[in-house]
């Protein structure tokens, strides 16, 4: 794996110097966009809206658009910003990971120590493991401020990346429905609910639609088809919804 971001993780006054690496890759095929006509690959460039001709990528900066006109910036005006961000993680304070909402979270990353950091790296872990907390910490990485939590997992610290509260759309736009259940209805809702529960393990869980995918692929591949029944959306045949719950609760499957 490649480092992502280098710098420091702070608690304290202890310092920590480590490295950021993803925790995470994508399970979805790698397609190309191809044209219909002649299979050719799509290639996207980055063009001078004026000349109409490629820009190489040292030659692109970025710029904000103010008072018709743009601002251009360079590397050293987002450091500027927060120059004791883009190098360092502080730690401000701890909280139980269960208060954090699970609309906040975004992507998560595995930290790293370097060797003269080894000895405090895995303090803050073991503290993490005995008290069951999450510190909260802002940093900065590629030119955006981000709020994220760190916590111990196994043997490594896991930071991640959550959204800040103004980052939420509000619901008041949304048309909820005002109605209130019926008791009897939300009792078999519950019932329901608790006969399908059990305990949470991800690996029971596959993106079965990707591997579906290329068996797809690898039999066009061979001049094959790959019979096909097109799944059609059937309505209940009842409106009740104490009936559909009753039918639900008599059928024994268990969530799989």
């Amino acid at each position: 794996m490649r480092a992502i971001w280098t710098g420091s993780l702070g608690f304290g006054l202890v310092n920590i110097p480590i490295k950021i690496f993803s925790a995470v890759q994508d399970s979805a095929l790698d397609l190309d966009m191809l044209d219909s006509k002649d299979h050719a690959n799509i290639k996207f460039k980055r063009v001078n809206e004026k000349t109409g001709k490629e820009v190489p990528w040292e030659n692109i900066v970025k710029g904000y658009y103010m008072d018709n006109k743009y601002v251009v910036l360079e590397k050293a005006d987002f450091e500027k910003a927060g120059p004791e961000k883009t190098k360092h993680i502080e730690i401000k304070h701890f909280v139980d990971e269960s208060e954090i909402d699970s609309m906040y979270f975004e992507q998560p990353y595995y930290l790293q120590p370097e060797k003269t950091g080894a000895r405090a790296y895995a303090l803050l872990r073991d503290a993490f493991r005995k008290t069951g907390k999450a510190g909260v910490a802002l940093f900065v990485m590629r030119d955006r401020e981000h709020l994220c939590i760190i916590k111990a997992k196994d043997d490594v610290l896991v930071l991640n990346r959550i959204r800040f509260d103004e980052e939420i759309r509000s619901t008041k736009d949304l048309d909820l429905p005002s109605v209130k259940s019926k008791p009897d209805e939300v009792k078999m809702a519950v019932a329901l609910i608790n006969q399908l529960s059990g305990p949470f393990d991800i690996k029971k869980y596959r993106d079965d639609y990707t591997e579906r995918l290329m068996k797809i692929i690898k039999a066009k591949s061979k001049g094959k088809t790959v019979p096909f029944t097109p799944m059609k959306v059937v309505h209940s045949k009842t409106k009740d919804l104490a009936e559909q719950l009753r039918a639900s609760l008599s059928d024994k499957r268990k969530a799989s």
